[in-house]
C-alpha cells in the first residue's frame, strides 16, 4: 500500500480523536457511566470494539452501544438517516510482499491499516434495540446546587443526553449526560459546574482567552482554561455544600499542571479566574472581562 494512502487513514483517525478532545471530552475525567451500561459493540456480532476503536466510539454523543455499517443497516431492512455522518473504525490487514521473503522463503506478510465507516443505531431508522438497565447510584438532587444552576445570569443552553459533557462556544450550549448516570450526585454537579465555568468565558460574559478564542487541545491556553473551569467548579461545590469532589478536582488539576510543567503561579492565576467564573454564575458580577 502506498505511504500516502496510509497517511490518509492515520490522518482521519487523528483528526477524529482531536475533534473529540477539542469538543471538551478529556479521557481521564468521566465520572459517569454509559447510558446503556456497556461498551460499544457491533450490532450484528455483538463483539465489543477494542483499542483505538473503543476510544473513537465511546465518546460519541449516543446512548446506544451498537454500531453497524450502511450495508448492515440495509440488510436489517433499515436505513441510515439522510445527512448522518459516520465514524471511522480501523483494522489491520496483511498482504503478501511481491519482493520480500521471510525466513522460510515464503512471501513476507506486510501489515497495512484500513478503515470502514460505521453508524450508531440511533442514526438509523427501522432498527430496534433494547437498552440495558444501568446499575448505579440513585440520583438525588442537591437543592442549593439546583438553585445556583437555575439562577445563573444569562445562562447558556443546557441539554442532557448522550455520553459526553462539554461546553460548545459556537452554540453557547452545555451538553451533559443524564444525571442518573453519574457515580454520585456530587460528581454530576461538579461536572456541570465545570462546564458552566467554561461558559462564563464566552465573549458575551467574561470574554476569557481560551474560550472566546479557539485554543488548541493540549496547548498552554487550553490547559489554563481547564484549570480555571475546575477551580470554578470547586468553589461552586463548596458554596453548594458538596464536599466530596475536592480530591478528584485536585487530581484533575495536577494532571493539567504536569502539562504546564507544574507552574506554581498558574494555580494562583487560575484560582483568581475561577473565582470570577464562580461569582458570575452566582450573580455577583455580570461585567465583561478586559
Amino acid at each position: 500500500m502506498k505511504t500516502e494512502e496510509k497517511k490518509d487513514v492515520y490522518s482521519i483517525i487523528t483528526e477524529r480523536i482531536v475533534s473529540q478532545l477539542e469538543a471538551g471530552t478529556v479521557p481521564w475525567r468521566k465520572p459517569w457511566k454509559a447510558q446503556n451500561g456497556g461498551n460499544p459493540a457491533n450490532f450484528g456480532s455483538r463483539k465489543t470494539y477494542r483499542g483505538i476503536n473503543w476510544f473513537l466510539l465511546s465518546f460519541s454523543p449516543y446512548s446506544c452501544p451498537f454500531w453497524l455499517t450502511y450495508k448492515q443497516a440495509a440488510e436489517l431492512k433499515g436505513n441510515v438517516r439522510k445527512g448522518e455522518k459516520g465514524t471511522p473504525v480501523v483494522f489491520w490487514n496483511w498482504v503478501d510482499s511481491k519482493t520480500e521473503k521471510d525466513a522460510t522463503g515464503k512471501p513476507k506478510k506486510i501489515p497495512f491499516l484500513k478503515y470502514y465507516t460505521v453508524f450508531n443505531v440511533e442514526q438509523c431508522e427501522g432498527i430496534e434495540w433494547a437498552a440495558e438497565k444501568i446499575e448505579g447510584t440513585e440520583f438525588n438532587p442537591i437543592a442549593e446546587a439546583e438553585k445556583i444552576v437555575a439562577n445563573m445570569p444569562r445562562a447558556p443552553k443546557l441539554a442532557h443526553g448522550g455520553d459526553r459533557a462539554y461546553y460548545r462556544p459556537s452554540t453557547d450550549s452545555v451538553q451533559m449526560p443524564k444525571a442518573e448516570t453519574f457515580d454520585t450526585s456530587g460528581n454530576y454537579y461538579s461536572t456541570l459546574f465545570h462546564e458552566l465555568s467554561h461558559a462564563t468565558g464566552h465573549e458575551s460574559r467574561l470574554n476569557r482567552k481560551g474560550v472566546a478564542e479557539v485554543a488548541a487541545f493540549g496547548g498552554e491556553t487550553y490547559a489554563k482554561e481547564e484549570l480555571v473551569a475546575e477551580m470554578g467548579a470547586a468553589f461552586l461545590c463548596a458554596v453548594s455544600g458538596i464536599d466530596n469532589t475536592l480530591p478528584a478536582s485536585a487530581s484533575y488539576i495536577q494532571g493539567w499542571l504536569k502539562q504546564l510543567k507544574e507552574d506554581a503561579k498558574l494555580v494562583i492565576h487560575a484560582a483568581a479566574q475561577g473565582q470570577r467564573a464562580a461569582d458570575f454564575i452566582l450573580g455577583k458580577m455580570e461585567t465583561h472581562a478586559d
